[in-house]
Formats: C-alpha cells, sequence, structure tokens
C-alpha cells in the first residue's frame, strides 16, 4: 500500500475505486467501504482508494499512524486529506470534477448513505448519482451496518468506550480497541515489586477510555501475550500529568524497551486509583493478576 499525505501528492493516472470518509477507528461500516473497493479492483481494471479526510481533531479512535498499519495490505493507496479552510470551500460540483475525475479518475466511487461532501455539504449520494454520466463513473451506495438497533458509528463507539465498555466497542469496530506505540521506560517501579511492564505513552489526540484497570493483549515481534494493563497518570508513584498504559504480559520474557507493540483492551477490572504505598499496590495488582489468568484460562 502506498501511503500518501495531500491530495497533491497523489499522481496516479490511472483508474481507480475510491471510497471517501473521516475512517475514525474503520469500524465494520468503514469496513464494508473498502472491501467493496477492494472487490472492485481485484475484479476491474481499477486501482482501489481510500481518500481519509483529516479533520485536525481530538479526542480520536484512532492516530492516522494507527490507520496506515490497519489498511496495510487492504487496499492499494491510503490518501490523508487535510481538510484545509481552501478544500472546505469547494463547490460540490467542483469536488467531483476535481478530486473525484480530476484527482482520483474514479470509474467507480464508493460511499456510505449519509455522504455529504462540498461547501455547506450540499453534495450528497443523490447529487452523486445525477452527475454520474456526465463524469463517467459508477456509483455504490452501501447501507450501513447496525449495532443494538443503532447505527455503527464512530460517535457511537466512543459513548461505549467513555463507560468502559471494551467489548461492545471491539463488536462495532471489529477488532479490540487499543494502541499502537513503543515501549519507553518508566520508573523500574513494577520490576522492583516483581511484575516488570511495558511503559507505552498514550496518544494526545486519541480518545481515553475510563483510566483504571484492564486485561489486555498486547502483540510484540509478532506474537500475542495476555496481560493485564493500567491506564491511567500512576497517581500512587507519579504526580505527572501525561496519560501511560503499563501493561504486565503473562508468560513474556525479554526486553522490549524501543520495540512497537500493540496493546488491546479486552475488558475493563477497575478504576485507576491511589494506595496507601508500594506494598497496597502490590498487593492489588496480584489480585489483578490473578483474575486475568483465570479469565484467559476460561476463555482457552
Amino acid at each position: 500500500m502506498q501511503y500518501i499525505k495531500g491530495l497533491n501528492h497523489y499522481v496516479y493516472e490511472g483508474k481507480t475505486a475510491v471510497t471517501f470518509g473521516k475512517f475514525d477507528g474503520l469500524h465494520l461500516g468503514h469496513r464494508k467501504l473498502i472491501r467493496t473497493v477492494k472487490e472492485l479492483s481485484e475484479k476491474e481494471d481499477v486501482e482501489s482508494v481510500v481518500c481519509a479526510f483529516d479533520m485536525g481533531q481530538s479526542n480520536v479512535l484512532m492516530t492516522k499512524e494507527e490507520r496506515k498499519l490497519h489498511l496495510e495490505n487492504e487496499v492499494e493507496y491510503l490518501v490523508d486529506c487535510p481538510f484545509t479552510k481552501e478544500f472546505s470551500e469547494l463547490s460540490a460540483e467542483v469536488f467531483i470534477r476535481d478530486i473525484i475525475k480530476g484527482v482520483f479518475h474514479a470509474d467507480f466511487v464508493v460511499v456510505g448513505t449519509d455522504f455529504q461532501f462540498g461547501y455547506g455539504k450540499r453534495g450528497d449520494v443523490h447529487m452523486l448519482a445525477g452527475y454520474k454520466k456526465q463524469y463517467r463513473y459508477e456509483l455504490i451506495v452501501i447501507e450501513k451496518k447496525c449495532y443494538r438497533d443503532r447505527i455503527i458509528s464512530s460517535t457511537y463507539i466512543k459513548e461505549v468506550l467513555r463507560e468502559g465498555k471494551a467489548d461492545d466497542a471491539a463488536n462495532m469496530l471489529g477488532y479490540n480497541f487499543g494502541i499502537a506505540g513503543i515501549v519507553e521506560h518508566g520508573r523500574q517501579l513494577g520490576r522492583t515489586l516483581g511484575f516488570p511492564t511495558f511503559n507505552v505513552l498514550w496518544p494526545q489526540e486519541k480518545i481515553v477510555p475510563p483510566k483504571g484497570v484492564y486485561l489486555c493483549r498486547v502483540y510484540v515481534d509478532g506474537r500475542g501475550y495476555n496481560g493485564i494493563a493500567n491506564i491511567g497518570v500512576k497517581p500512587t508513584v507519579s504526580d505527572e500529568d501525561k496519560v501511560w498504559i503499563e501493561s504486565f504480559l503473562f508468560g513474556y520474557e525479554g526486553n522490549a524497551y524501543g520495540k512497537e507493540v500493540m496493546v488491546e483492551l479486552i475488558e475493563y477490572v477497575r478504576p485507576e486509583q491511589k494506595f496507601s504505598g508500594k506494598e497496597e499496590l502490590k498487593a492489588y495488582v496480584n489480585r489483578d493478576i490473578k483474575y486475568g489468568k483465570r479469565y484467559f484460562e476460561i476463555k482457552k
């Protein structure tokens, strides 16, 4: 897959099947769009393209780097499109003429039923249908997916995550919510207490679920390990306000400092709390580890 930052850096002149959207989280609804452009690229003489609008938002479900990792073997092109003032002021017809056909040379346009585009969001699927003969593309409109009688959306997923419902989020995402990051040196407290941990800084732009202890699965060096993780600011041992995810892996032996890992959240166990000291902290962590090992043993 080719990852391209900015429409001006996309230079492929061949025909494409393209889908547009924010693609925050790459949930099951997004997956239907992506699967369709992928299938079209396999059947027709076109390349598959995902054009992701970069709104510059905070509290996102997925960083741009994580989206790139998730789409690595799915499509030929991932194009990040910054939603600049100039871009936002394009009229709907100019978007069709200059972006859909002018940039992407689209033979197929794949969008959801609620897709809107152009200045004032005046463009929609009806307008795309009205211009398809003039600009010579085929329009494919994909119906929304639902979960518990509600349309799956990034907003819906954020709501359940804020309630600590990692399982509901996973059911809508199609994978376990978590973060990708580099293991950094912490205060070495876990090692002195008998359970060395992986410390990964939580991305500033990414939504933080309730702070506390989670069951987790961590992927390092191509292998997955069950464990427990704490999301928080380490209130017992630190006065910093940075949010970290600190994971203890069952059965892992080795040095992971400097390695990129993926930490997935499985289940929320308890909220973060400040303990009277290291001994009380150690007792609670041992209890969490026992619960985690029992949980994963049952799930085998």
